[in-house]
């Protein structure tokens, strides 16, 4: 159901009170399972391999939900995901 923030000021209370509410977002470029014992030997420069191809699609789960998906893109030193996809259901 869709409010109407122009209506009443009501309405725009109740809108208010939900863009306040936090959410964590999470962008997921691929899995994989390791051992205790592989993960102990990791450093600086160690490669994981990831169950998902370079450059491929990267999910964008919203409080573990999976709302969308993206690209990498990098923004000046930083890194972000542009979403080139909104799934009809969070799955």
């Amino acid at each position: 159901m869709a409010i109407d923030v122009k209506k009443n000021g009501t309405d725009a209370a109740k809108m208010d009170v939900l863009l306040s509410v936090p959410l964590q977002v999470t962008a997921e470029l691929g899995r994989c399972k390791i051992s205790v014992a592989d993960v102990l030997k990791l450093g600086a420069g160690s490669i994981i391999e990831l169950d998902r191809m370079a450059g491929g699609p990267v999910d964008i789960f919203v409080n573990n939900k999976l709302l969308a998906r993206g690209e990498v893109v990098a923004v000046d030193e930083n890194f972000g995901v542009r979403v080139t996809e909104v799934l009809q259901r969070a799955q």
